[in-house]
C-alpha cells in the first residue's frame, strides 16, 4: 500500500498541511516528499509529480496522482473508511463538507494579509477590515460547529476530522499573528496546537531554514 505525499515547505505551505493532516488521520504508512517552494527548480520538480505544479499531491500505487487537498481528503476518506475522516452522522458530514468547501475557496483577505508562517510570533500593525471580517466568520464557524456537533471532544466535530485538518492552518495564522480571539476560538486554537499530528508538523516546520519573503 505505497502512498507518497508531495508537500512544500512545512513553515509556509498551508495547503500541504491540510493534506498531510488528512493523511495522518488515516494512521496509514506513507512516504513524504518535500519540495521547497519558490526555489529555482521548484516548478520543474513539482511538474514531475503534478500537472498543476502545486502541492499537495498524493501519489498512489494504483490510482495515479491525486492533486488538490480537498480531493486528497475525499480519496483518503473513501480508501480508509474505518478511520472516520469525516464526522459521524449525515448532518454533521454535510456541514463539515460545507465549511471545508468554504475554506477551500474563501477567506482570500486573511490569506493575503496573514500568509502562513509558523515561526512568526508578532501581531500586525492593525488588521485590515476585510481580514478582520474573515476572522469573525471563521470564529462563527468554529462556535457553531462546537455548539452543534462538538459535544464528544475538543475538535470541531468532537473527534479530529478533515474539518480540523482544513482549519488548522488558520489556527496557526491566528496564533502567529497574535490575534485576540473570543474564548471559544482561543480554546480551539489551543486544541489544534495540542493535536499530536499538528505538533509533529509544527516541530518540523521550526527546524526549516528556508526563508520565503
Amino acid at each position: 500500500m505505497a502512498l507518497t505525499l508531495v508537500i512544500g515547505n512545512k513553515n509556509y505551505s498551508s495547503w500541504s498541511l491540510r493534506g498531510w493532516l488528512a493523511m495522518a488521520l488515516t494512521e496509514a504508512p506513507f512516504e513524504e516528499l518535500r519540495i521547497p517552494l519558490y526555489a529555482a527548480d521548484s516548478h520543474r520538480r513539482l511538474l514531475a509529480h503534478s500537472p498543476t505544479a502545486k502541492v499537495p499531491v498524493l501519489e498512489t500505487e494504483a490510482d495515479g496522482a491525486i492533486w488538490d487537498s480537498l480531493a486528497i481528503a475525499e480519496y483518503l476518506a473513501e480508501r480508509f473508511p474505518e478511520a472516520h475522516l469525516w464526522p459521524f452522522g449525515q448532518a454533521a458530514r454535510a456541514h463539515a463538507r460545507a465549511i471545508c468547501a468554504e475554506m477551500h475557496s474563501g477567506f482570500v483577505a486573511l490569506r493575503s494579509h496573514m500568509p502562513m508562517d509558523m515561526k512568526r510570533n508578532q501581531a500586525l500593525d492593525g488588521i485590515p477590515e476585510e481580514a478582520a471580517e474573515d476572522i469573525r466568520r471563521i470564529c462563527a464557524i468554529w462556535s457553531d460547529c462546537r455548539r452543534r456537533f462538538g459535544q464528544d471532544g475538543p475538535y470541531l466535530f468532537g473527534h479530529a476530522s478533515i474539518a480540523d485538518a482544513f482549519y488548522a492552518p488558520v489556527a496557526s495564522r491566528l496564533r502567529s499573528y497574535a490575534v485576540e480571539l473570543p474564548g471559544e476560538a482561543a480554546a480551539y486554537v489551543d486544541t489544534i496546537y495540542r493535536w499530536p499530528a499538528f505538533q509533529r508538523w509544527y516541530q518540523a516546520a521550526l527546524q526549516e531554514t528556508e526563508i520565503i519573503e
